[in-house]
């Protein structure tokens, strides 16, 4: 018997976040009367506490438009591998007994996890140790595999896309080339929608490596034709043919997680110093993940909270709510934690775009 349930949200912040905290709290208190209690800070509420705060309908009012998450997040707090400053080193211990323990405290008899592979990993794992998890699939780069698409992604879509309409304006003033670099590790979906919506002239993807020749003789054949200015589209996981991706920051520098980030100067260096275009480099960075939600995210991370609920309800524990075509369904965690979600490069959308004259580095 379900009396009370948990919730907390892990990795980087989202567009609809809120939405999902919202359709949980809503779905369980209207039509159950069951008790909803927030976990704070991702999993570092269950390691450092339990740092927990009670959800009902007034704490949830109002936040169906805000980004971000009321709840916060945390992008170290990864339970079986968590840092700790020990004699001047960092070590990586495996503290999830504690968060097992933590979680029992809180009198919640199942929790929410909303989050991308990595925190859907730890879910997975916590729920064969005991913790009765549903999982709810979340990231702005819609790499992930088992939903046809994940809440977060069409917004950020749409900020990029905004983005770009401006930046055409401005190259086309000055006569320059603007190489933008968006968000996208491994997965290039953000580059490749945006750059179609933004009539870019190059998008460059992770899952295509690209030759630098190729695309500075792109940009002179442009010229060449009257062009007098150029957008290109980087995703920041993109490598030139026989490269490696850019690093701000190593893995053993930032918990296990490297920093991408630069290829988008070293794209622009190369177009300017080889065709004598000036050129410029903007980095959207989190302006990508950050604001109001779109109507589409709002709505899908609400179907995303009410569906997990609804797990909940029928004992549905180590699975996760998915979009599969118009319909909110259950499918395994493990599908959207084995692989990812990439881009085809032989695939429909990467075929419009080059039919539409847009180099992909190829």
């Amino acid at each position: 018997m379900i009396k009370s349930i948990a919730i907390l949200t892990g990795g980087g912040d989202c567009p609809g976040l809120n939405a999902v905290i919202r359709g949980v709290v809503r779905a369980a208190i209207l039509k159950r009367g069951w008790q909803v209690v927030g976990i704070l800070n991702g999993f570092d509420g269950l390691i450092d506490g339990p740092q927990t705060v009670p959800l009902d309908l007034a704490s949830v009012r109002g936040i169906l438009q805000r980004g971000g998450t009321i709840l916060g997040t945390s992008n170290r707090g990864n339970p079986f591998r968590y840092p700790v400053q020990q004699k001047g080193t960092t070590e990586l211990l495996d503290v999830s007994q504690r968060v097992v323990d933590n979680f029992r405290k809180t009198g919640a008899d199942a929790l929410v996890v909303v989050g991308g592979d990595g925190t859907l990993k730890i879910a997975r794992r916590l729920n064969d140790m005991g913790v009765p998890v549903v999982g709810v699939p979340k990231t702005i780069d819609n790499d992930l595999c088992g939903t046809d698409v994940t809440f977060g992604y069409n917004t950020a879509v749409g900020i990029v896309t905004e983005a770009l309409d401006r930046l055409h304006t401005t190259a086309e003033s000055h006569h320059r080339a603007i190489v933008v670099e968006v968000m996208g590790r491994d997965a290039g979906w953000i580059a490749l929608e945006s750059g179609i919506a933004g009539s870019a002239d190059v998008i460059l993807l992770p899952e295509i490596p690209f030759h630098i020749d190729h695309v500075c003789d792109h940009i002179g054949k442009r010229r060449e034709n009257g062009r007098r200015f150029h957008i290109v589209v980087v995703a920041e996981g993109a490598v030139p043919i026989g490269g490696h991706k850019v690093v701000q920051i190593s893995a053993d520098q930032n918990c296990g997680m490297e920093r991408l980030g630069g290829i988008g100067q070293q794209v622009a260096n190369a177009i300017q110093a080889r065709q004598g275009i000036e050129t410029r480099t903007v980095v959207l960075g989190h302006l990508q993940r950050g604001g109001t939600p779109s109507s589409f995210d709002r709505i899908l991370g609400s179907r995303f909270g009410v569906k997990a609920v609804e797990l909940i309800e029928k004992g549905y524990f180590g699975m996760m709510v998915a979009l599969s075509g118009r319909e909110v369904v259950v499918a395994e965690i493990d599908m959207a934690v084995e692989s990812l979600n990439l881009v085809n490069p032989q695939g429909s959308l990467v075929h419009t775009a080059e039919a539409l004259g847009i180099m992909v580095g190829r």
